[in-house]
């Protein structure tokens, strides 16, 4: 058996290999280095004077001291260490006074001196209770699920910022690489914070809290820059760009060498200057250009610039919240962290993201939501620790629950089109196709134009076996489900010669407020299959009713036609042999019509005044005929039958009852409205006191089915007047508006589809749909 041919890979793959390896790598190393840091058998929390308690511990010597408060740890040739529980943290990122945050890093160094000395310590508890313990390495059991996890967001953060700048090189892509490189660091540093023990893990030499600002404030900086390329390249780009990269470079410098004064606070305050001009950017850019990514986008940034500021005002405050409070408050810019993570990792996916990833995001959102207005209610009005989280809990989840659809559909944009509308949607354009299969892709660019409410809207050469959105959303490919081509071309057409398929292309669902999703493109799939089915089924019954009608014309022909004429030979005299050959006449007239499929209206109107002359003049009735038409049109089997016995009720009641000596018959076609005018000078009197009888009703009847209207009026001097109007052909273009198409870049996060048939070329990363 030969061996199979492997199929080249592309450098793109290639190359993340080596860089998917190395991210492992260093989350590997990491968690080496922690799990090698030494550590004390116990567990410890916060009391509410802010003093480390002894709350568990395997060694026997230390449960004596169970529920004690930790004082001091004394270690030999090591000055002894007091204990500030306040300042046990491995972290310094989220403390606001620079005193304090100053004296937690130097406590964090001592205590990691003390611990890595090698020789037992002594832990000096409240009570005077004392314990001898020997430091040992933690190991990787005990650094806790939630290092675990936020490792992994941070891993896979960091894939997909490689990921987009391997697929597509340009500045946008560039940028978003730059802020998930920086918040997958980020994520790993939290990691290292979130691993318990007494806050002895020192890593970065005390830089820690400078270089995860200055991360921050980077991502700050790439953020702005993003917004102002994409979607719309706004004015100020040049001048705002430079001051962002400006201010990060400044405030990375000024922090890492020069321990800037008040860093935190800078922090802060250029975090939601950002936040705040991000959200006003794209507003400006949706007036601009409507496109639906800055309407997400908007929505996005402005949730996470509010929840920002809930995190900022909650650590502002969290000098004045007692101590045994104080894990939640560590844990609020965690939260934070993972929320506007999730939302940057789902950001290169909005239009395929599914379900569990916007929960996530949401659910992340509401968690800190929850977790600060907690705090709020301790710091602010005192509550007790019960008291805060059950009240807390019950407004996060009553805001949840009341508002959890709204959130999902305001995060990606809803669809609202009902079943009802749907169904009578595709109903009336199944039947125009039918109607006019010429125009096919007109009307099929109409049904989807009242689905979707796209701002363009257009069908052009192209094919697509399904449907396929593209630019990250911003665009839908959709098959056409009917192909235009009357019957009269297609006849006469090769195979060689058959007509370029076309597909619909529609941009901006919702008139610009959100962007297509693989549900909508599941969505627009089964609307061109239904309509197939529907059109199918209509040729199906209409190809039954010409072959019925086909028949019943033949048998017309071959019986009663057959008899006719016997009888006309053996009439007894002229006037009767007169009679039966008119007889005969307009059966043979009914019978083609019953076997064509259509019919020139040129020659129906021909075909009228023959009939409709041929009938007055032995009354004695003169005839005035006049027809007008600014296209040529086809009339069908019901169109062509209902007006040829309209105007033969007509000319009868003319005949029957008017006695009228001249009548009048005027037709005109225009804008594909047919309007005939039907007036004589005979004695039909006032039309209100006439008695519908079968022949009116009848008239009104068809005129109805043909969609029509009719109305009766005296004619001055005498006689009366009968207008008709029947639609027989819709107007040149459907009910679609008309926007010109913009060319716009795709999304600075846009991840690449497989490759796919035609697409419109609109711009040259339109692939990274």
């Amino acid at each position: 058996m030969s061996p199979g041919r492997v199929r080249p890979m592309g450098w793109r793959r290639l190359l993340l290999l080596p860089i998917a390896l190395l991210a492992s790598l260093a989350v590997v190393l990491l968690a080496r280095t922690i799990a090698q840091t030494p550590n004390l058998d116990a567990n410890w929390r916060l009391d509410g004077n802010g003093h480390l308690q002894l709350i568990a511990t395997d060694l026997p010597w230390m449960r004596p001291a169970l529920g004690h408060s930790l004082e001091v740890i004394v270690a030999p040739g090591i000055a002894p260490l007091v204990v500030d529980g306040r300042r046990v943290a491995n972290s310094t990122r989220w403390i606001a006074n620079d005193e304090e945050r100053s004296a937690a890093a130097e406590q964090q160094r001592r205590m990691a001196r003390v611990l890595e000395a090698g020789t037992p310590v002594l832990l000096g508890f409240t009570d005077r209770m004392n314990a001898r313990v020997q430091p040992h390495p933690r190991g990787y059991t005990t650094l806790g699920i939630t290092f675990w996890l936020l490792c992994g967001l941070g891993l896979a953060l960091e894939l997909v910022g490689a990921v987009v700048v391997l697929v597509r090189q340009d500045v946008q892509t560039l940028l978003y690489a730059i802020m998930a490189q920086c918040q997958a660091a980020q994520l790993l540093l939290a990691a290292v914070d979130a691993v318990p023990g007494m806050g002895n893990i020192s890593l970065l030499g005390g830089n820690e809290a400078a270089l995860r600002m200055s991360l921050d404030v980077v991502t700050c900086a790439a953020l702005l820059n993003a917004t102002l390329l994409y979607p719309t390249p706004l004015p100020p780009r040049r001048l705002l760009s430079w001051l962002s990269w400006i201010a990060a470079v400044v405030f990375t410098t000024a922090a890492l060498a020069f321990d800037l004064p008040q860093a935190w606070w800078w922090c802060e305050a250029l975090s939601l200057s950002t936040g705040l001009l991000v959200v006003g950017l794209l507003g400006w850019s949706y007036r601009i250009t409507p496109h639906p990514y800055a309407t997400v986008m908007r929505r996005l940034s402005i949730v996470t610039t509010g929840s920002l500021a809930l995190v900022t005002i909650v650590v502002a405050l969290s000098d004045r919240m007692p101590g045994e409070v104080q894990s939640l408050v560590t844990a609020v810019p965690v939260i934070w962290t993972v929320f506007f993570a999730s939302l940057l990792l789902m950001s290169p996916f909005l239009a395929r993201s599914q379900h569990m990833m916007r929960e996530f995001a949401m659910l992340a959102g509401v968690s800190t939501l929850a977790t600060s207005v907690d705090l709020l209610f301790v710091a602010v009005f005192s509550f007790n620790q019960f008291a805060s989280i059950t009240t807390s809990l019950f407004v996060a989840l009553g805001v949840y629950a009341a508002s959890r659809q709204w959130l999902l559909d305001q995060m990606i944009g809803a669809r609202a089109v009902t079943t009802e509308r749907l169904f009578e949607h595709l109903l009336r354009i199944a039947r125009k196709v039918e109607e006019q299969p010429e125009r096919a892709a007109d009307w099929q660019l109409e049904l989807f134009h009242a689905v979707f409410q796209p701002l363009v809207a257009r069908h052009e050469p192209g094919f697509t076996r399904t449907t396929r959105w593209y630019e990250g959303g911003a665009g839908l490919l959709v098959p056409l489900a009917v192909e235009p081509q009357s019957d009269a071309a297609s006849s006469q057409l090769d195979e060689g010669d058959l007509p370029e398929p076309r597909l619909i292309v529609l941009r901006f669902a919702e008139r610009g407020k959100r962007l297509f999703t693989a549900e909508d493109a599941r969505l627009a799939d089964r609307i061109v299959e239904q309509l197939r089915r529907a059109v199918a089924h209509d040729r199906a019954i209409e190809q039954g009713r010409s072959e019925e009608r086909g028949r019943i014309a033949q048998d017309l022909h071959d019986d009663i036609g057959a008899r006719l004429l016997t009888l006309m030979y053996k009439a007894p005299n002229a006037e009767m042999e007169d009679y039966v050959r008119h007889t005969l006449q307009d059966l043979k007239t009914l019978t083609r019509g019953l076997a064509a499929t259509s019919h020139y209206l040129s020659h129906s109107a021909g075909e009228w005044k023959a009939d409709i002359a041929q009938r007055l003049a032995p009354t004695g009735c003169t005839l005035e005929w006049s027809f007008e038409q600014d296209t040529e049109i086809q009339l069908n089997v019901v169109q062509w039958s209902g007006l040829t016995r309209i105007l033969r009720e007509l000319v009868s009641n003319i005949i029957a009852h008017a006695k009228a000596t001249h009548a009048s018959i005027h037709g005109e076609l225009r804008d594909g409205v047919l309007a005939l005018t039907v007036t004589d000078n005979g004695v039909g009197g006032t039309p209100k006191d006439w008695s519908t009888g079968l022949g009116l009703g009848g008239i009104r009847k068809r005129v109805r089915m043909l969609g029509g209207t009719i109305a009766w009026q005296q004619n001055e001097p005498e006689g009366v007047r009968c207008d008709v109007s029947v639609p027989l052909a819709a107007p040149s273009t459907p009910s679609v508006p008309s926007t010109p198409t913009v060319p716009l870049k795709p999304p600075v996060p846009a991840m690449p589809s497989p490759r796919a048939p035609t697409a419109p070329s609109t711009s040259p990363g339109a692939a990274a749909g």
